[in-house]
């Protein structure tokens, strides 16, 4: 079962069918994609089939590790998705998210980590990091801003990126 966090502005809630044209557009967008993903489809857009794929293995990876990503619905409406990323063979859980780039500004992805990131620190055992493209310089701002150092770098199926660390609990 997916739980249901809510914040100020935000809910965050499974994914559900309904949100596929949305999220479908985000992923088709070169500059939402830009820092995204790794090995072949590192940066390139995505299909509304591979969006479909990301939605269905984002649902089955709370089945089988009882942690995924939230749909992120705002006034109503599909605006991003954030959660915790672990996939077979990804090294550790990360924090992860996306917001639809007209949404970009208005502190909603500060908002959706902050709640991913409270949630994981009161759910998982292990802690949580972000693997950050060296060039996004604002997914860097946010990982401090939610408390995280830079560790270094991590080669991910291809991709190099800036290892976060978060805190293992908040102070």
């Amino acid at each position: 079962m997916i739980p249901v966090l809510r914040t100020r502005r935000l809910v965050l809630r499974g994914f559900i069918e309904a949100d596929l044209d949305d999220f479908a557009a985000m992923q088709a967008d070169p500059e939402f994609m830009r820092h995204l993903g790794v090995g072949e489809s590192a940066g390139k857009p995505r299909t509304r089939s591979e969006t479909w794929t990301s939605m269905a293995t984002q649902l089955g990876q709370w089945a089988l590790r009882g942690r995924g990503f939230w749909a992120l619905e705002h006034e109503g409406r599909f605006i991003g998705r954030a959660g915790i990323l672990h996939p077979e063979g990804w090294p550790m859980p990360e924090l992860a998210y996306g917001i639809a780039p007209a949404e970009w500004g208005r502190g909603l992805a500060f908002e959706a980590a902050s709640a991913v990131l409270g949630w994981a620190q009161a759910n998982l055992s292990e802690p949580v990091v972000s693997f950050v493209h060296p060039g996004n310089l604002r997914s860097q701002r946010l990982a401090q801003r939610l408390g995280a150092e830079q560790d270094g770098m991590i080669g991910l199926m291809g991709v190099q990126a800036q290892l976060w660390r978060y805190p293992a609990s908040r102070e």
